[in-house]
């Protein structure tokens, strides 16, 4: 559990340092205001798919016992990997648009391992949850 209270916290902690980071950084530069460029997309990223969905898996969790089950381990790992990865291509991909430079196929290979990564972890977590809900309980558990 602790590990994923701190993992939500530092998604916090990021997502914020992005939008002031984007903000900043198209500033600095002379990027036109509500000009495309990904790095508007890293905040919400990171706040939404980081701290709001671990927090919801913080609160599965405490219901559920989810860590108890392996594929939960397999799920933490594999969907903060493509989280991350998601990211850091997001961040790149959007400062060279900043930057006026060119991007590359590589950056969106990249990023589509991420969100292939992502969604295996949402599948993981979804099988250790179906696994807590679904297994018969021992008698003496369940009535107690």
């Amino acid at each position: 559990m602790r590990k994923l209270f701190s993992a939500a916290f530092a998604y916090l902690v990021l997502g914020v340092a992005s939008g002031l980071f984007y903000r900043e950084f198209t500033k600095i530069n002379g990027f036109p205001e509500g000009a495309p460029t990904q790095l508007g997309l890293v905040h919400t990223h990171l706040l939404v798919l980081g701290f709001v969905v671990l927090l919801l898996v913080l609160l599965l969790e405490n219901a559920f016992a989810l860590s108890e089950s392996r594929l939960f381990r397999w799920f933490f790992w594999t969907y903060n990997a493509g989280l991350v990865l998601t990211s850091a291509m997001l961040v790149w991909h959007g400062s060279l648009t900043v930057l006026g430079e060119e991007s590359s196929k590589m950056i969106a290979g990249i990023a589509g391992l991420g969100h292939i990564l992502l969604s295996a972890g949402l599948v993981l977590l979804f099988l250790a949850l179906r696994k807590r809900i679904f297994t018969p309980k021992p008698a003496a558990e369940a009535s107690a």
